[in-house]
């Protein structure tokens, strides 16, 4: 017997039944001809800032819809189209835009941050923003995607980053079966060097590119880049995010805190404003409490869940994503966490990077190599080795929900891996080709405008009306009850929040957390 069946076997249908998971969505609102909305968060949205279901991400016009917690596949999508629809409904004239890389963008100076009003967290969430667009540029922020949050009983935190390494390994399959962005609009490359090519006037592409979002010209930094972070343990992990948070970075410190008009251009001149300001294809998580760092709670607590990160929008699928790719992700998981991880050094850490980069640019192309154990591999071959290593664990998921469902999610994709004809990144150049005139924004705007219908015309029950228009009007209250609660001045509340010692110890609960930033 295998060690990744004795292992499946050891796992029993109570934990396989365990498994949770949670999906935040991001989108652009966009007007009704393809460019960003500059209007603020709708108010019958409620407030970003403590909004359980809604919020923004980067930019005030970024949305990002949140489910709960969920033991149910078609749960977790049930609620995530039941904000769609609610959300659908506030909008008016605009529209959620459904692909990854942005609609036509205005000049990078008037991308709205997100605004969180004026409490010192809500101040926080801001000025941080304001520091990624000093750092980054605020381009390369509208980029939206779909994170997958997910956990099962009874894990290690040496389990958690045993699948977090094998995860790092195998992720340019997940780049292949389900990248949707192989094009862009052309405003998003302007004034930048890039190796993509012109489609149409308006329109750069990769002939063979699975998702952009994850290529060169998506989250990208090469501050970030010197970074060695290591996945072999979570004290290892939590030392290099440490050191990152805490150390001076030149760049930064030439910006500057603040502006000569007195207002802040960053949380910090470190090279990691926060944690969040790490990226990577997958984070190990854990809920924080009120005024705890995220970095504290994994310490003190361990690892909670991972969150994916790697997802692209789907544009063919209203909500962004359908039960079958959920599936596949579950059993792609599992077999992370089954499989042996040794662990993992610098070399195969440059060489994961490199892996990442081909299959997003070139990933459908016949042939392609990725590199293996210091050897050349074909993708397809790899890809194939990884998902018939998935049939037992798909068997196993099937029995314990009396289903098909998650053998036909693997099979589905070994058929993509033996016919690249039938990818998401195909099938939108395709469409771009066939009735776009291989225009990116007039495909996308035309998906957009079909999922606007197509959830509008969707009965919203009375019940869950009534509950969401309840949230909104109690996170708005809220929001108030926060900005009349602040007791200290910002600059000392920012003090406060980037204290290294917040990084090792637990402050005062009454401090407000930045959640979610």
């Amino acid at each position: 017997m295998s060690q990744l069946q004795q292992a499946l076997d050891e796992l029993g249908p109570a934990r396989l039944k365990g498994i949770r998971r949670g999906i935040e969505k991001e989108s652009l609102r966009a007007t009704s001809d393809a460019k960003l909305a500059l209007t603020p968060h709708p108010a019958a949205l409620g407030s970003a800032l403590t909004h359980p279901h809604i919020t923004t991400d980067y930019s005030e016009a970024q949305l990002e819809l949140i489910t709960g917690v969920h033991d149910s596949v078609e749960q977790c999508l049930e609620e995530l189209l039941r904000v769609h629809q609610f959300v659908y409904r506030q909008l008016g004239d605009e529209l959620m835009w459904v692909s990854s890389m942005p609609c036509n963008l205005p000049a990078d100076e008037n991308i709205p941050i997100g605004r969180y009003g004026s409490s010192n967290v809500g101040r926080a969430k801001s000025v941080y923003r304001m520091g990624l667009a000093h750092r980054y540029g605020r381009r390369m922020q509208t980029i939206s995607g779909i994170h997958y949050n997910w956990s099962l009983p009874e894990v290690s935190d040496a389990q958690y980053f045993a699948l977090i390494r094998n995860f790092r390994r195998h992720a340019f399959l997940l780049l292949y079966l389900f990248g949707a962005s192989p094009a862009a609009c052309s405003s998003f490359v302007l004034g930048r060097k890039h190796e993509l090519q012109l489609l149409n006037p308006q329109t750069v592409y990769m002939p063979y590119g699975t998702s952009l979002r994850m290529g060169r010209l998506g989250y990208q930094s090469e501050a970030q880049a010197s970074l060695a972070v290591s996945y072999n343990s979570l004290e290892g992990y939590a030392a290099s995010l440490h050191d990152a948070l805490t150390r001076p970075y030149p760049a930064y410190e030439s910006v500057g805190l603040m502006n000569p008009g007195g207002e802040y251009n960053q949380l910090a001149t470190t090279l990691l404003q926060i944690e969040n300001e790490f990226y990577g294809t997958i984070r190990p998580k854990r809920v924080i409490k009120p005024g705890e760092r995220p970095l504290h709670a994994l310490r003190e607590r361990g690892v909670e869940y991972v969150e994916i990160r790697l997802m692209d929008l789907d544009p063919f699928v209203p909500v962004g994503i359908k039960a079958q790719t959920i599936r596949f992700l579950d059993v792609f998981l599992l077999h992370c966490l089954l499989s042996d991880s040794p662990p993992d050094t610098p070399s195969e850490i440059a060489a994961l990077g490199r892996n990442q980069h081909r299959t997003a640019a070139y990933g459908r192309e016949p042939g392609l190599q990725l590199e293996r154990d210091g050897a050349q591999v074909e993708l397809s071959a790899w890809g194939m080795d990884i998902v018939e290593a998935c049939m037992p664990i798909a068997a196993q998921l099937d029995a314990v929900h009396s289903t098909t469902d998650y053998s036909d999610a693997v099979r589905g994709a070994e058929a993509l891996l033996q016919d690249p004809r039938l990818l998401p990144s195909a099938l939108v150049l395709d469409a771009m080709a066939r009735d776009h005139d291989n225009s990116f924004t007039s495909f996308v705007l035309a998906q957009s405008e079909q999922t606007k219908s197509k959830l509008l015309k969707l009965p919203l029950p009375a019940s869950a009306l009534a509950k969401m228009e309840a949230q909104v009007r109690q996170s708005a209250a809220d929001q108030l009850a926060l900005e009349a609660s602040d007791s200290v001045p910002f600059e000392v509340f920012r003090q406060q929040y980037i204290s290294p010692d917040r990084l090792r110890l637990v402050r005062n609960a009454s401090t407000p957390a930045l959640v979610a930033v």
